[in-house]
C-alpha cells in the first residue's frame, strides 16, 4: 500500500474547504478597488468603458487560477499595493460579473 506524506494529510482540510483559487474573499470592495486600479489601462487598450478586455474573442484565460493569475499580476505591474486576498475579491467579482468559470 502506498503511504501518503503526513504533510499531505495535514493539509486536505484546508484543500477541501478552499473551493475557489482565491479562497473565501469579500467581494463589496472590488468594484471600487477595480474602478480605481484597474479600468484606465483598460481604457486605453480597448476603448469605451474596457470591459471588452473581459468579453472579447480569443481571451487568454480559461480557467479561475488564470484570472486569479493574471490579477496579481496586474496588480504588481499597476502598483495597486493589493494585499492577496484583495486580489482574490477582485478575481472572484471578475468572474461573476463576466468569466463565469466552473473550474
Amino acid at each position: 500500500m502506498r503511504q501518503i506524506p503526513i504533510l499531505t494529510l495535514a493539509l486536505l482540510p484546508a484543500i477541501a474547504l478552499a473551493e475557489e483559487p482565491w479562497g473565501k474573499v469579500d467581494r463589496s470592495s472590488a468594484p471600487a478597488m477595480h474602478e480605481k486600479a484597474c479600468v484606465s489601462c483598460h481604457v486605453r487598450m480597448y476603448g469605451g468603458d474596457g470591459s471588452k478586455m473581459y468579453t472579447r474573442d480569443g481571451r487568454l484565460l480559461s480557467t479561475k487560477l488564470d484570472l486569479l493569475q493574471r490579477v496579481t499580476s496586474c496588480n504588481a505591474q499597476v502598483s495597486a499595493g493589493w494585499f492577496p486576498e484583495e486580489e482574490g475579491a477582485v478575481a472572484a467579482w471578475l468572474n461573476d460579473k463576466y468569466y463565469h468559470f466552473k473550474e
